[in-house]
């Protein structure tokens, strides 16, 4: 369901008017900058593309002289093909701080990588029509980390920007779920008073307003190895028993109503002639409550013990629900509410609606951070060779965020 009203009369003051004017030919540097970006190659694996990504971010925002750094992440291991928890790459993370001891801070965040991996055709750009950029990351999110800074500078520009600190934080494994970042942005969101985080907006200008949480997971099944001519009898079939793991995984969204469970993948198995005595079935959850996530966890574990004692095997689940759900309370509607006021003011229609989708936007909520997660430009096909970016939002976005922490200077927020 969008929410949105009908639009007042514009009600900026001079000062915010003038500000926000000196976006107005910013249309052109913006598209030069995304364009050079969507060029690195920074699929979340890329060690190399996600460095030079991150060093192209360090320049970009040294304009704003903050004290900036990059930061290693928190070491990670998952379970592979073989059921062995090996170590996870993870890139560098980009961290800056600007007036840190000013009254009100914000955090604002954005992920420099993308899901093309350094093998995928996807590497270039190339424009549909006068508006239209279809290229890597273009959307999702290099053109929102440009209309981060953007807004950034003309706080920075501003005689409100005293009033007003903020961090930003932007890491290098958002489409891998965060988990080497997490830690950083849980630290950074306790510190703030709210946040702005800018992955793009539906190409009709929608926000996402809930979201589901998500858990991805590998429950590794070991049974027993056997002739499967001889004496199979003596066997314990672990694809059996990971086939039937997965068929009671996928029954949950009956017994728990909202719900969503995708089996993704069995790995395991070998020759005809052996029974197969290990497994990995990998698989994804999404409640839309906290109430939602305790309960599917309740039932995740029912359903292993179950499958455990009818096969004879015995099941070890790694994972986690490393997104937990964002409800729309009072504490996040007040932000929305906010938004939908500054946009508003320069003449856009803010409206939202709910997702199954995650972004870090999840992790900040569950801090109690008060988020809004989708002000980066209006784009779409996020995720494919088709995702494209609609160039004459990134001046509009840019002002929205501008006057959004403007406003947040000289009101104040209380977290």
């Amino acid at each position: 369901m969008i929410e949105s009203t009908a639009l007042p009369t514009p009600k900026l003051s001079p000062v915010e008017a003038d500000c926000l004017a000196t976006l107005d030919a910013a249309r052109e540097p913006l598209v030069a900058r995304i364009e050079a970006w969507a060029a690195i190659n920074s699929g979340s694996r890329n060690k190399a593309g996600l460095a030079t990504m991150a060093s192209e971010l360090v320049g970009a925002f040294g304009v704003l002289d903050g004290a900036m750094q990059l930061l290693d992440p928190t070491p990670v291991n998952a379970v592979d093909a073989t059921g062995t928890a090996k170590p996870l790459f993870h890139g560098q993370n980009f961290h800056l701080v600007k007036r840190p001891d000013a009254p009100v801070r914000v955090l604002l965040t954005g992920h420099m990588d993308t899901v093309f991996a350094v093998d995928h055709a996807f590497q270039t750009s190339k424009w549909l029509d006068a508006d239209t950029l279809n290229g890597p990351g273009t959307a999702d999110m290099k053109g929102g980390i440009a209309v981060m800074l953007a807004a950034l500078q003309v706080l920075e520009a501003s005689p409100f920007a005293g009033q007003l600190g903020y961090e930003v934080v932007i890491n290098s494994d958002e489409e891998v779920s965060s988990l080497g970042s997490g830690a950083l942005l849980a630290d950074a969101a306790k510190r703030c008073h709210l946040g702005l985080t800018y992955e793009p907006a539906l190409p009709d200008g929608t926000l996402a307003g809930a979201r589901k949480g998500s858990g991805n997971f590998a429950a590794v099944v070991h049974g027993r190895a056997a002739h499967a001519g001889r004496e199979p009898e003596k066997g314990r079939n672990a694809i059996v028993a990971a086939s039937d793991l997965a068929l009671r995984l996928a029954a949950l969204v009956k017994s728990i109503p909202g719900l969503s469970c995708n089996p993704a993948k069995i790995d395991g198995g070998g020759p005809n002639n052996i029974v197969p005595e290990m497994a990995v079935l990998r698989f994804n959850v999404r409640p839309a409550s906290p109430e939602m996530q305790q309960e599917a966890q309740v039932a995740i574990a029912a359903a292993i013990a179950a499958v455990s004692a009818d096969h004879d095997v015995h099941i070890h689940l790694d994972g986690s629900f490393a997104r937990p759900p964002k409800p729309m309370d009072a504490n996040q509607r007040r932000l929305f509410e906010l938004v939908k006021a500054c946009g508003h003011d320069i003449g856009l229609s803010i409206g939202w609606r709910d997702t199954g989708g995650v972004c870090d936007g999840n992790n900040l909520a569950a801090t109690g951070l008060a988020v809004v997660d989708t002000l980066g430009p209006r784009g779409g096909s996020i995720h494919s060779a088709d995702e494209f970016l609609c160039a004459d939002s990134l001046v509009e976005r840019a002002k929205l965020s501008a006057l959004i922490l403007m406003r947040v200077a000289q009101n104040g927020w209380v977290r």
